[in-house]
């Protein structure tokens, strides 16, 4: 190697480290790196040796940072702009960054995210027996929206032998819901739902609804718990149901209904690749209180090893006045494997 390119291989590498990123920590450690995003009381670094570290702000004696962060206040408006950590405590300069309107510091980078799960189990011998799942959704967060959209696919027979299998589940749903936030937590939404069910003699539902939300708590961290969201819901909607009646027939209703939901998500403290989760829903008809319909879940899902997750669910479901003879409650154990973006 010429002496030109070894001179400019060790000014180049003197440059880098020039410009690295250093973390002091109140232990007396030093860490060369990169500084990241900072939320939630944390900060990301991605260290020289160690890579990808969380660093509590509490424990950051200064910071040597090159790059910007974005600044969100209370009225969701953003700032970008150099900050510093000075025992552990933002700094703007040579003065404390005011926290009082702060709602985030590097908030999370709007894009989508989604999950697909499938489960399958079969039996042979004295029973015969198929049954499948397939969940899937996909939901992004702006600042002032939010979109959510659901699919759920169900089928499982069972007999004594390969020849007499019969339907015991044979179910489709599809959701989807837009938010837009007028105030922090405050918003309106739109949805739509779409449910067949053979086994119910369900040949469609179709939902059409407006509401008001409010968002108690976002992904809101607790010192002792972890992060936590919830928010409720109330609505109106209209309903469209078809049965098939015998020889055929199809029974057609349509209704205006209210609708109340809360959907609650807890992601523990000490494992945030767990999520937690219950969500609930009743439709009573407007006309008839007698009349309802009413659906909850309650679960868990953990990722288990790169993009790969675990899902389990008790999913209940209730129509206070089914078709024909048919069972008002429906009650599904699930668990599956998928992959989570």
């Amino acid at each position: 190697m010429k002496l030109r390119n070894i001179v400019a291989l060790i000014c180049a590498l003197a440059a880098s480290a020039a410009m690295a990123d250093k973390l002091y920590l109140k232990s007396g450690s030093m860490l060369t790196g990169k500084a990241g995003t900072a939320s939630t009381g944390e900060l990301v670094f991605v260290s020289d040796d160690l890579g990808e570290v969380k660093v509590k702000l509490e424990n950051i004696e200064r910071l040597e940072d090159a790059g910007s962060h974005v600044v969100r206040y209370d009225d969701d408006t953003r700032e970008t702009m150099g900050l510093a950590v000075e025992k552990g405590a933002w700094r703007k300069g040579d003065k404390p960054l005011d926290m009082a309107n702060v709602k985030e510091i590097d908030p999370e980078v709007e894009k989508w995210h989604g999950s697909v799960n499938g489960a399958f189990n079969a039996a042979r011998g004295n029973t015969v027996e198929n049954s499948w799942s397939v969940l899937a959704n996909v939901n992004r967060r702006w600042e002032k929206d939010r979109f959510n959209a659901t699919f759920g696919y169900y089928y499982s027979e069972k007999g004594t032998a390969d020849t007499d299998k019969e339907r015991s589940t044979d179910r489709w749903e599809a959701e989807a819901q837009h938010d837009h936030f007028w105030l922090t937590k405050v918003y309106t939404y739109e949805n739509l739902r779409y449910d067949r069910d053979m086994i119910q003699a369900l040949q469609a539902r179709y939902r059409v609804g407006l509401g008001v939300g409010y968002q108690w708590l976002e992904k809101s961290l607790f010192e002792t718990t972890g992060k936590w969201s919830f928010n409720q819901e109330l609505g109106v909607n209209w309903i469209k149901e078809e049965y098939k009646e015998s020889n055929d027939d199809v029974k057609k209703d349509g209704f205006c209904a209210l609708r109340y939901a809360h959907h609650l998500s807890w992601l523990p403290k000490w494992n945030e690749g767990i999520e937690v989760f219950h969500n609930f829903e009743i439709l009573p008809e407007v006309d008839d209180w007698d009349k309802y319909l009413a659906k909850a879940d309650v679960g868990f899902a953990t990722k288990l090893i790169y993009d790969l997750d675990l899902l389990a669910k008790i999913e209940w479901d209730y129509n206070s006045r089914p078709a024909g003879d048919r069972k008002k409650t429906d009650l599904r154990y699930l668990v599956g494997l998928g992959y989570k973006w």
